[in-house]
């Protein structure tokens, strides 16, 4: 399991992944700073919560317009047992950060 350090909005998060995710994950925490970034520039200066969920909005917007958008559903994915279990891990790990960010959030 690799540890890949990204950057949003000027502050760095150490995320938990597969090792031949790194590159993945590095390339998507680039485009995640790079949407921070504008959205800042358009709305101005904003917690790091309400740009979370600036962002998420702005994610959710664009997968439902893609889910729109697609004329043919693909298949359900299937996943094994091994994956499930790295899965999981991950999504633990990921739950875990968030909830370290929001406690540190709700002191601020």
């Amino acid at each position: 399991m690799a540890v890949v350090t990204i950057t949003i909005n000027g502050r760095l998060y150490d995320i938990a992944c597969e090792d031949d995710q790194s590159s993945r994950v590095q390339a998507l925490g680039r485009e995640i700073d790079t949407r921070a970034q504008a959205l800042l520039s358009a709305v101005g200066v904003v917690s790091d919560s309400r740009l979370l969920v600036m962002l998420c909005l702005l994610l959710a917007d664009e997968l439902s317009e893609a889910h729109n958008n697609q004329s043919v559903t693909p298949p359900a994915p299937t996943v094994s047992d091994d994956c499930d279990a790295s899965l999981a891990a991950v999504v633990g790990q990921l739950a875990d950060r968030i909830e370290s960010i929001a406690t540190r959030l709700e002191r601020a």
